[in-house]
This record gives C-alpha cells, structure tokens and sequence, in this order.
C-alpha cells in the first residue's frame, strides 16, 4: 500500500519522507485555506520534496473554467495529480487530461458506481470517503470493498482506489487488508501506526535489563 500524507505541512512532508513513509501528497481547498499559504508556491514547494505524486484540485466546478485551472496547475510539475470532483463536468475533465497523459485524482466519490464513472473516465486515482460515510452511519469501508471487487472484475481499468477520509489507524490497516493501492491520511494518524503499548512496555524493560549489565555498545 502507498502511504500519501493528507496535508500542506511542509515540516510533516519533510519527516515523513525522512522516514519512508512518503509515496505522495494529496490536498484540498480546506487544507490550502488552513495552511495561510499561496497555492501555487506551496504546490510546487511540495513537489520538490516529495517525487510521488501531489494532488492539486482545481477550484471551480464549471468544466470550461476547471480545463483553464487544470493547465495552470499541471504546469507547477511534473508529479502533479489534478484533483477533480466527482462531478460530469470533473469526470469531462479527467477524461480529456487523462487522455493528454495527465495524472487526474477524482475525489469526492460516496459510491461504486461513481468509481466506475471515474474509472472509464481514465482517472489515475478515485478517492472514496470512508470517514465521512462513516459520519453518516454507513461502513465506509464496505464501500473500498466493493470498488475493489469491480475494478478487480475489469482488468482494463487503471485507476487505483485511494482511501481517503481517513481518520484512524484501522481505516488504514483494513483497507490493507482489502487490498487498496493507496491511502492517504494525516501524519499524526500515519504515525499512530507506530503505537502499541506491548512495544512500550517491551522496550523499558530491555533499557532496564541493559542498565543492569553496566554495558556500553560505545
């Protein structure tokens, strides 16, 4: 599974690509207008630290406008994603960029039968909201599910299933578990991966053992 890191934090992309942990950067409009930053500069900024894939999403929802934004934005670099809503006008969108070689992540999607609409449409990535189907008392991940089952039965469909929403470490591991290409999530719910109390608990007692010894490796 790729890890993308959900965020515009120049120090969190940073460490977590110190640590391996960085396949690619997906961000939103929420998430720009939380930075204080501008769009472009911070966009582009991204992708010069991280190689894998930064989604960028256009900001109108009129096709002709979203085509003028999409090839201002596909212009910052090379492993930019242009973010498109699972809209007609978005997947028209995704299909003529697609087509041009552009990678398109189409968001926003609540249902199978939009990833398969994305799909057809050439996107490189769909991102289903398990978190906010959750919000609303449906299993969110029931719906990684059944987009993998679909795009499993077609193998002439490219589009990778990109877990979004995300919002604890279990969302991550059973959408591992389903066989999802990507997730993308906050880095303080990426680095929760690293808790487990038997870890704590196993390491204080080694340091104590160690100190017993009156060793030093140094």
């Amino acid at each position: 599974m790729k890890f993308f890191a959900d965020t515009s934090d120049i120090d969190e992309i940073k460490d977590l690509a110190d640590y391996g942990l960085l396949d690619g950067v997906t961000t939103n409009p929420s998430i720009i207008a939380k930075s204080g930053r501008e769009f472009i500069p911070l966009i582009k900024e991204i992708c010069e630290i991280c190689d894998g894939p930064v989604s960028a999403e256009v900001a109108s929802t009129d096709y002709a406008t979203m085509r003028k934004e999409a090839e201002v934005l596909r212009k910052i670099a090379d492993n930019v994603a242009i973010k498109v809503p699972l809209t007609p006008a978005g997947l028209k969108t995704c299909k003529e960029l697609s087509d041009d070689g552009t990678m398109v992540n189409v968001t926003l999607c609540f249902s199978a039968g939009q990833a398969l609409l994305a799909a057809k449409a050439g996107a490189a990535f769909i991102s289903p909201f398990v978190g906010r189907l959750d919000d609303i008392s449906y299993q969110g991940l029931d719906l990684i599910a059944d987009i993998l089952t679909i795009y499993d039965n077609y193998p002439q469909y490219d589009t990778e299933v990109l877990v979004a929403s995300v919002r604890n470490p279990m969302h991550i591991i059973e959408s591992a578990k389903m066989g999802a290409h990507v997730m993308t999530a906050p880095p303080k719910v990426i680095k929760q991966l690293y808790n487990h109390p038997l870890t704590d608990k196993g390491l204080a007692a080694f340091v104590e053992d160690w100190k017993k010894t009156g060793q030093s490796i140094l």
